[in-house]
């Protein structure tokens, strides 16, 4: 393929664009979502215009939700400015669909599911200072929705140069910043302009980077230019994932604060099976109530959860997924192996996080009556 990314400050040439035709063939499926992160500048939108460009046999629906400059897919829009949806979708030679919208990527996707079967795949851009989990959470919380697409996971942009800059601002009122924040909710963690630094920065920021989310996988990258096989079908959100995730909860390590000293990931493991009631208990006291303490007395504040857990009269492994206050189980197809002891695996990511804690609090609610009932 020609080298069509230009350099910073460098002007892109717009992608060749056809009209759309309406399909009569509408699909059935539901369509993964990807969520596409990072501070302003990190590369997002370079991103997206690598994957439009990019032959990959998909038929991708691109939401952009930034109106930055050097956009060239961007520039390319007649935007409306009537109505509360600014929008106007375009087909690209490759089959990929683009879109530019200014609402929270809700309404946008609505609109995009009645174009169903003119693509298989979305992709939704946040804007440099969106909080991709309040993003996240509308695929849960919305059943229409939710039986149209399904979230595939999250992606988070970082600039290897000023990467560092951006996690150690400091933000007022105690508030998260949201570059950390951004990488805590990723399910794959893009460092981008690696050319730009020295070896040392950079392992100074992948340092950083795993301090606070353990768990996502790192991969570098020059011009945003990725291995689509990375960046798609993640399956980060569904039990598709269920043995590479066993694998990874595995290998897990809970974080020592790095830079935003409040935000880290911790991880525990507990033999044994457990009642789902109590585990609902468990987790609404520590998601719902705040309940769950440091020894500070601050109470924990929950980015992101994942874990594998036994649950007494399943065969089947059952994955927790969690982003802020909201939770979801759903059993996979992985069963627990017979002649091998079921552990629970637990990873945490979030602010003010006490691992000896949570883990004697989960024993305390949870184990002390699984095992025993």
């Amino acid at each position: 393929m020609a080298d069509v990314l230009l350099g910073e400050g460098e002007e892109e040439e717009c992608p060749n664009l056809v009209p759309i035709e309406a399909d009569p063939n509408i699909g059935s499926a539901r369509i993964p979502v990807t969520i596409i992160t990072g501070y302003l500048g990190a590369g997002k939108t370079t991103l997206l215009n690598y994957i439009l460009r990019e032959q990959h046999n998909k038929r991708i629906a691109v939401i952009l939700n930034e109106f930055g400059e050097g956009s060239a897919v961007e520039k390319s829009l007649a935007v409306s400015h009537a109505g509360e949806l600014y929008e106007e979708w375009l087909e690209l030679r490759n089959g990929c669909l683009c879109c530019s919208v200014k609402d929270n990527g809700l309404k946008a996707i609505e609109n995009l599911m009645q174009k169903k079967g003119k693509f298989d795949y979305i992709l939704l851009e946040t804007t440099g200072l969106a909080d991709p989990g309040a993003v996240s959470t509308m695929f849960w919380v919305d059943a229409e929705l939710g039986s149209d697409v399904y979230l595939d996971g999250i992606i988070s942009v970082v600039d290897a140069k000023y990467g560092l800059q951006h996690l150690t601002e400091e933000k007022p009122g105690n508030l998260v910043n949201e570059a950390a924040r951004q990488i805590a909710l990723g399910d794959l963690i893009v460092i981008n302009k690696t050319d730009l630094v020295q070896h040392e920065e950079l392992e100074n920021l992948k340092t950083a980077v795993r301090s606070i989310n353990g768990l996502a996988k790192l991969i570098e990258t020059r011009r945003s230019r990725v291995d689509l096989t990375e960046v798609l079908d993640l399956h980060a959100f569904d039990s598709q994932a269920s043995e590479s995730l066993q694998e990874k909860l595995c290998l897990v390590q809970t974080a020592h604060p790095h830079l935003d000293k409040s935000i880290i990931t911790v991880t525990f493991e507990i033999p044994g099976t457990i009642l789902e009631e109590d585990l609902n208990i468990y987790l609404q006291n520590l998601l719902w109530e705040k309940n769950l303490k440091n020894k500070s007395g601050i109470p924990m504040e929950i980015i992101r959860l994942k874990a594998l857990v036994s649950i007494r009269e399943r065969p089947q492994q059952v994955i927790v997924q969690g982003v802020y206050e909201l939770y979801d189980l759903e059993e996979t197809s992985v069963n627990w192996d017979a002649d091998s002891e079921r552990i629970n695996r637990f990873v945490f990511i979030g602010r003010n996080l006490d691992k000896d804690i949570l883990e004697e609090q989960f024993s305390t609610i949870v184990m002390n009556r699984g095992d025993s009932s």
